[in-house]
């Protein structure tokens, strides 16, 4: 479960998120949307604790973010946009690490597991100067689900994947919300979310706009119109402004 109340970001005077409040179910995934510089990114970071809230509150899994932020963190994973990786350790070293971080207990055959199912199996003692961008974020992401988070933040995931690993994940976000976990994604891939999400919420300048399930929303925004897609509320939410 993820629990957010009157989220709000300052960066001096600018506001850059203003008291968002929003909740996402055990086996539900939410697609949060908006125009460049809406905020998208500041709310997650805040949501994972990367960055300070300027007020407001964050619960992880029933665990509060400001009073127990070490519960909270254990209970997520948060995939950033960028890759941030240990250019001298190999990928199982990676994983090894993040293993002994998060007391892992044995954790070779999940990590076996992942990289299979991740088709990093045969770059194992490779280094990352040596993978490809989409195989770092798989590594960004191998790590991340090691220790079998209930919550996952996943900000622009599909950045440098080819056609078939972008399938791949899109079929591991789905599982794993079928196994119960509660997900955020951010996407300027329109058709991913309504391929992934079950839910939708829209974000302008820092705004709550629009939030609800896809059909909600869709109806919110339709006219009376059939058929409308994602797309085109996103356009008529924001004012046509580009995603």
């Amino acid at each position: 479960m993820i629990e957010v109340e009157a989220l709000t970001k300052r960066y001096g005077a600018f506001t850059a998120v203003s008291a968002l409040s929003f909740c996402v179910r055990p086996g539900e995934v939410l697609g949060l949307v908006g125009p460049n510089g809406a905020g998208k990114t500041s709310t997650l970071r805040c949501m994972a604790g990367v960055i300070p809230m300027s007020s407001g509150e964050v619960r992880i899994a029933g665990a509060s973010l400001d009073a127990d932020p070490v519960a909270a963190k254990r209970a997520l994973a948060f995939f950033p946009d960028e890759p941030r990786l240990f250019e001298y350790l190999t990928v199982r070293q990676h994983l090894a690490f993040v293993a002994r971080i998060y007391g892992v207990g044995p954790y070779e055959d999940l990590a076996r597991r992942l990289l299979e199912e991740l088709e990093l199996a045969d770059k194992a003692d490779v280094l990352p100067g040596e993978l490809s961008r989409g195989m770092k974020q798989k590594l960004v992401i191998a790590c991340g689900l090691l220790h079998s988070p209930k919550v996952m933040f996943f900000d622009e995931p599909l950045t440098g994947l080819d056609p078939l690993g972008i399938r791949r994940m899109k079929d591991s976000i789905i599982r794993r919300a079928s196994e119960g976990a509660s997900i955020v994604l951010s996407s300027h891939l329109l058709h991913l979310l309504e391929e992934v999400c079950t839910h939708v919420l829209i974000l302008k300048k820092g705004v709550k706009v629009a939030d609800g399930t896809l059909e909600e929303v869709a109806a919110r925004f339709s006219n009376g119109e059939a058929g409308v897609g994602l797309e085109e509320v996103f356009i008529r939410a924001t004012g046509g402004t580009e995603a």
